[in-house]
Formats: structure tokens, sequence, C-alpha cells
């Protein structure tokens, strides 16, 4: 009998690595998950903006950022405004620094779809590539080929079903950012 429970666990791997993407997407609404993909420059080296201050929500349009040492505020600002993909221009007051959510326009909402769905492409080709995997270790192995083509069958319905695992995050976070 062909075992794919190491399959099955890598593609859950890939699924839950594209929640975590779809959680830094942005909706219009605040959420400390926007700012997960920030590297502050601090102390010398670059680091998680999570590292280095503690992000929380301040009403439904802004986000706190409060750094563990001020000193490094300014790193934190430059870094959160210097990333282009977020579109956001925070302020601080020497002690916190404030990040207001705009609100956001029909076509950045169209943007944003659209440059979450090169994330799906992404999380799908990682899945397909652990049907390959799978699918070249049936071939290596020494069964019957009865057994083969349920194994085979068995891992086409794995994809199929991880695939639309992914498909269905994707409307669900879409509907959440064309959600005025």
């Amino acid at each position: 009998m062909f075992d794919t429970t190491s399959y099955k666990k890598e593609m859950d791997g890939a699924l839950d690595r594209f929640k975590e993407e779809m959680k830094k997407v942005r909706t219009g609404r605040a959420h400390p998950d926007m700012l997960m993909g920030v590297k502050v420059e601090a102390y010398g080296q670059w680091m998680p903006l999570n590292q280095v201050a503690n992000v929380t929500v301040s009403g439904a349009t802004m986000l706190l950022v409060t750094p563990y040492d001020p000193s490094t505020i300014p790193g934190i600002s430059n870094a959160i405004r210097s990333d282009t993909t977020l579109g956001l221009n925070p302020s601080d007051d020497g002690r916190v620094v404030r990040v207001p959510i705009p609100p956001l326009t029909e076509e950045r909402r169209k943007e944003i779809v659209k440059t979450a769905s090169k994330s799906v492409e992404d999380a799908k080709v990682k899945i397909r590539n652990v049907r390959e995997d799978a699918r070249k270790d049936l071939k290596a192995g020494e069964l019957p080929e009865d057994a083969k083509k349920r194994a085979e069958k068995e891992i086409d319905n794995l994809t199929k079903e991880y695939n639309d695992k992914i498909d269905f995050c994707f409307k669900e976070k879409e509907k959440e950012i064309m959600q005025i």
C-alpha cells in the first residue's frame, strides 16, 4: 500500500503558508498582520517589525506601532513608508508610530485582488509539485499495477481537494477586499 500521509502534510503546509499570505493582504480595515512582512533596520541589521515593536489596532482605520526601544521609531516609520505594496504613510509622536489606513479606491481594490491572485497560483504550483513528487515515488516503488492506479487516483483527489481549498480561501478574501 502506498502511504500518502507525508504528501498530505506537505500540501497542508502549502495551504497554511497560503493562508498566512492572505492574512497580509490589505482589506481596508486595520489588522496587525498587514505589517507582518515589514523589515526594519535596527541595531545594524534588518529585523521583522514584530521583533522591534508591538503592533495593535486602534479603531477600524488605525494601527499603533509601539517600539520596544524608542530609538527605532525613525527606522520603523521609514520601513512602513518604503513598502510600496502597503501604500501607507505613518506618523510618529516620539513614543508610538500611528499608521492610518486610508479607504481603498475601487481601482486599488482590483489591484490588490490581482496581486493576491499571484499567491493563489504560487500555492497551486506548490501543490502540483507535491503531486509530481508523489507520482515519481509511486513509479519508483514496487507496487502492483492496480495499487499504483488507486494510489495515483488518491493523489489526484488530494490535489483537487487542496486546490479547491485554496480557491475557497481566495474567494473569501476577494469578497472581503471588494466589500466597501
